[in-house]
């Protein structure tokens, strides 16, 4: 009995023992500091792009010039000399060529010597008018002394009235004779090929000795500036350019320069078939390489 109990008593002490040793193990995980969670790495706020109204925009168009013309024959006729040619540097009114216009100017010479014909009867008509208001005036004196007769009165007054007419025809004769003179004239004119403008010859189309009918081309002469750029935006953009507004040119032609230009043109009007409408910028300063004929790039700074 004795020995039993102790049996038992040993038994309870080491199942005690035991359940204290679970315990302890579960107690130390509870307790256990984990490992640190790794920080977040906050990526940097990259900011959203702006409203795509405000990116610059690039337009493209001509570059042009106000004065370009072909220039052709007023007349016809031979080409009988060419005093300039492409690619000359001409001044207004400068003689680039003329056409055979000697029978013009005998004609001319001819129409200049009627006319100085008619001038000088104008002028014998002249001085018989006065002889015959001068004796119309005697016949009335000697009327009023009672020493001529009213038939010789009324001759001398009829012959004075007559003259006046004479002298009416003959100043007609000579309006007509200069009206002769000056189509003369004009049609010398004509064979003379001048330049309308300072510019540049920028091509010619006929030869020395050949006959040109009219209306045929003769030479294409261009102003070298100012520059212009012609181009259309959308409707959305209308109301927003200015005349005197700054934009910038550049040209695939001349890839390493910039100009400066402003708005010279401004279209009151949109096209209702595009929905756009027109602008015409002239470039300010040097022009550099840009020429009229390439095509140049308009670079607009906000243009909402």
């Amino acid at each position: 009995m004795g020995k039993g109990w102790i049996w038992m008593s040993l038994t309870a002490a080491l199942l005690l023992a035991g359940c204290g040793d679970d315990k302890a193990p579960s107690g130390s995980v509870t307790n256990a500091a984990g490992p640190a969670p790794a920080p977040v790495q906050l990526k940097p706020v990259v900011p959203l792009a702006g409203d795509p109204a405000d990116a610059p925009l690039v337009v493209s168009g001509p570059i042009i010039v106000e004065h370009q013309v072909e220039l052709t024959a007023q007349r016809e006729g031979l080409v009988q000399k060419i005093y300039f040619d492409a690619p000359a540097r001409v001044k207004t009114g400068t003689l680039l060529a003329e056409l055979d216009g000697r029978q013009i100017q005998a004609n001319l010479d001819a129409a200049k010597a009627k006319t100085r014909s008619v001038e000088a009867d104008l002028k014998n008509w002249q001085a018989e008018e006065e002889v015959l208001k001068s004796d119309y005036t005697r016949q009335q004196r000697l009327w009023d002394l009672g020493l001529t007769t009213q038939e010789q009165l009324e001759h001398a007054k009829y012959k004075a009235e007559s003259d006046q007419w004479d002298i009416k025809r003959v100043i007609e004769l000579l309006n007509n004779a200069r009206l002769d003179e000056q189509v003369l004239e004009l049609e010398l004119e004509k064979t003379k090929i001048k330049a309308p403008f300072d510019g540049l010859i920028a091509r010619r189309y006929m030869r020395e000795g050949q006959n040109v009918a009219k209306g045929e081309r003769l030479f294409w002469v261009t102003a070298e500036a100012p520059l212009l750029v012609r181009f259309t935006l959308p409707e959305r953009l209308f109301g927003k350019m200015r005349a005197g507004q700054q934009v910038e040119i550049t040209s695939a032609d001349a890839p390493s320069e910039k100009h400066a230009a402003k708005v010279k043109e401004v279209s009151p009007v949109v096209d209702p078939s595009s929905g756009t409408f027109e602008v015409l910028v002239e470039l300010v300063g040097e022009r550099g390489s840009l020429r009229p004929g390439m095509t140049a790039s308009v670079h607009l700074t906000n243009p909402r």
